[in-house]
């Protein structure tokens, strides 16, 4: 898989490519991460990318030529990208659906931000997608684009070893993950749960799956809607009276 990432920053970027399991994918081969540095597309001697916003306010907005003259050189050099996303607060929220979308593609090309914004023309032109990581304020795109290239990343075959771990991860069922322990079977006074220390396999299955389930119901209960579930964990939140999710989930099963 092949990823380019454009930014005004370009070491706060390769330097979060160079640890875990980005670093090893990358040194492995397994992904190909170039980072290019938007003011080698600059034309004048200062290498500006930004200017004031027309229509008057604060702060600036990074120029669309560069952006334009970076994706030339990058199909020029990689050739022609399947998806082009911008990192933006006014995109998508990005999900493990975008990641297993992206993972499809042979070559992405991420946008990073600064300033106040990208000049519009960028993303009518240039975007294909445009996704946010949250609902909060960043100072750029650069975080974004290493969370999306970690989100991807895990899902090229071959990156995770135990790929049985990447199938459990959380949202992978659109549920959050059950609890983990690891030794000692007590600490300062919490004990793991006896299920997971009684070597009984399908009750150790149901608790995790209950546990994840009940979980997800607590904490994020609109995942739920979109949840694949089953027959089991159907009844289960029809015995708990989840508001709003236990009936859709009847209707949509007995279909």
């Amino acid at each position: 898989m092949t990823i380019d990432i454009v930014t005004i920053f370009p070491r706060m970027v390769e330097a979060g490519l160079a640890e875990g399991v980005v670093g090893r994918a990358c040194a492995a081969g397994r992904i190909d991460v170039v980072v290019h540095n938007l003011r080698d597309f600059t034309t004048d001697k200062h290498h500006v990318v930004d200017d004031v916003p027309f229509g008057g306010g604060p702060g600036m907005v990074m120029k669309p030529k560069p952006f334009f003259a970076a994706l030339a050189a990058i199909r020029a050099r990689r050739g022609t990208p399947d998806a082009v996303v911008l990192l933006s607060p006014a995109g998508e929220r990005f999900t493990q659906a975008h990641a297993r979308r992206f993972v499809e593609k042979a070559h992405l090309v991420l946008l990073c931000g600064r300033y106040e914004g990208i000049d519009e023309r960028v993303r009518e032109a240039l975007a294909t997608d445009e996704v946010s990581i949250g609902d909060y304020v960043l100072s750029g795109g650069e975080i974004p684009a290493l969370a999306v290239v970690d989100a991807v990343a895990r899902l090229v075959p071959g990156v995770i070893g135990d790929e049985q771990s990447v199938e459990a991860d959380s949202f992978t069922r659109g549920l959050l993950d059950y609890p983990h322990y690891t030794r000692p079977a007590e600490f300062e006074g919490r004990r793991v749960p006896d299920v997971l220390l009684s070597g009984h396999h399908e009750e150790i299955r149901r608790w995790r799956r209950d546990t994840a389930l009940k979980r997800t119901a607590d904490r994020r209960p609109e995942l739920l809607h979109d949840a694949a579930l089953d027959a089991d964990e159907r009844a289960l939140l029809r015995a708990w009276d989840v508001p709003g999710v236990h009936a859709e989930r009847q209707n949509k099963g007995s279909k």
